[in-house]
Parts: C-alpha cells; structure tokens; sequence
C-alpha cells in the first residue's frame, strides 16, 4: 500500500503528518470514541462528497456529537491538503477522522464540553489493476462478529481487523458476513449479488454500514435496466450467486469469483459486472462537471 502524502491536517493546523501527535487520553484513543470517513478524490474533486458527509454527520449523530464543520469547511481542508501536497492531478482518498477529544482522566460516560479532534490526510488511491477486474477476487465467509451498531462509521474496528485478517491468512481479498443464515455485508465492503439476472443488496439498518459507493451501483443499475432489489439474502442465495460484487471508496466495484474456494458462476466477472464496472467509470467523468457540493 502506497505511503501516506507528507501534510495533514490536525485541529486547525497544516503540518507534518510525521511529526503530528495527538494526547495519549484522546478518547478515540483510549475509547474508539470516534468516527471517520474515507472519500476518493479524483482528479482533485472529492467523489460524492455531500453523501460522505452527509454519513458522516449521521455517525456524529449516532454517538451524540454535533457535526463541528459544514460539508464545505470539510471540502476546503480537503482542497488545501491536495494543494499543499502537490497533488491536484492525482487520485487520492481524503481520510478523515473526528474524536470526542481529551480529557485528563478516563471515564467512560464523557465530561460534556470536550473540544473534538479533528484529523485529515490524503493518501494516493492505487488504480485497480487489469488482474483484478479480468480474474477477480477470492473471498471466505465468516460469522459477523461485529457491534450492533454498524450503521455508525465508527473506529473501533477490531472486529472488523480480525476478520479482514481471515480472509488474508486464507489468501482471500474479503471475509464476506453471515448472520442468522444471512449476508450482512463484507469486513470493509458492501456485498451484492447477481441472480436470475437480478441485483440483489441487503437492506440498510443497524447491522449494516450505509455505503455511499453501494449506493452509486444500485443507481447505475436502474439506468442501465437492470432490474434491482433490496432485501434480505440468505447464505444459500449467496453461494448460489451467478455473480458477486463488492462496493467500496477506495476501489469502487471488483467482481468476487471464488467464495470459500468455490467457483461463483464460470469462474470469470461476470456480464452484469462488465455494464456496471464501465458505468461506473463513464459516471466518474460525468461527476468531473458537476458541482462538488
């Protein structure tokens, strides 16, 4: 993985990302007190940036803090990072990451009147590369181990760690989750699945992170026809899938064709995957005219 760009920015300050430091009793620190975003920024244009922010201020809300930015005091950090680090005609992803803050103590119910920390940094976004979308991935499924709470971005994301490590101790890209003999979604992915020509996506709730990038395929879908669902799958449908895909920011749709070591449909991405995969691209140029906010 490509390393971090060299500036950040950490409560009001553009600085040295190797040198920025936080206090050891931040409660992102301590807690997980916090939550984050992760938005690709092609070509210097944040990728639909209102819909990341807009989660994001729905995580605040979810752990009972107020957004401390507007959406475009976020975009300006973003602008000034990618000015800063010289990389106006790079594909980056803006990581950003809000924290209760600190205070000189450890408490589990929060003093109220904390100032939040606030944390930004760009990192290249590697191109997806030609292997990846002509063979596909490999994924293992696992049992979702996960909070309740899933529809908050929050860091605390040991369970999410171990699982992603499953899937590479196994030599796979993802640990796709199943809960009550049904698909959740994947560690750091959303998951769909193609059958009887049909996309399928589980419904968003409490158990399931609400994905800005699955959000662009079930979009897509519906202007390429192909006709759309959202609902609860079953492990079953899931292994009996012609097709798998998995959504997420920093690679947009990769095809799965191995699951548990076992081929899904002939082995190939898919057709469906092909119309979307090119959608996808034509919508990313088509979002280069548009307004960022």
């Amino acid at each position: 993985m490509a390393a971090p760009l060299p500036i950040c920015y950490l409560n009001g300050r553009y600085l040295p990302l190797a040198s920025a430091t936080i206090s050891p009793l931040d409660r992102g620190f301590l807690f997980g007190d916090a939550v984050y975003e992760v938005i690709p920024v092609y070509a210097g244009r944040p990728f639909r940036a209102r819909e990341h922010f807009d989660r994001l201020t729905r995580s605040l809300a979810g752990i009972r803090m107020s957004a401390p930015l507007s959406h475009a005091a976020w975009v300006a950090i973003c602008v000034e990072l990618i000015a800063r680090n010289a990389a106006g005609g790079r594909d980056v992803y803006l990581y950003l990451q809000v924290s209760r803050g600190a205070e000189f103590g450890r408490n589990h119910a929060w003093p109220e009147g904390l100032a939040p920390t606030l944390f930004a940094y760009l990192s290249p976004l590697e191109p997806v590369s030609e292997s990846l979308l002509e063979q596909g991935v490999a994924a293992v499924t696992a049992h979702d181990t996960r909070w309740a709470r899933r529809d908050l971005k929050s860091t605390a994301l040991l369970a999410n760690v171990l699982l992603k490590k499953l899937a590479q101790d196994a030599g796979a890209f993802e640990t796709i989750l199943l809960e009550d003999g049904h698909l959740t979604e994947g560690s750091s992915t959303t998951v769909h699945v193609i059958r009887g020509g049909t996309l399928h996506t589980p419904p968003n709730g409490s158990q399931i992170l609400p994905g800005t990038t699955r959000d662009v395929v079930t979009e897509l879908a519906a202007r390429l026809q192909l006709p759309s669902v959202v609902g609860p799958i079953a492990a079953s449908e899931l292994r009996g899938a012609e097709e798998i895909w998995l959504s997420f920011s920093t690679r947009g749709v990769l095809p799965v064709t191995r699951l548990d070591g076992a081929t899904v449909g002939d082995g190939k991405p898919g057709p469906a995957f092909r119309r979307i995969q090119a959608a996808f691209l034509a919508y990313r140029l088509e979002l280069a005219e548009a307004p960022v906010l």
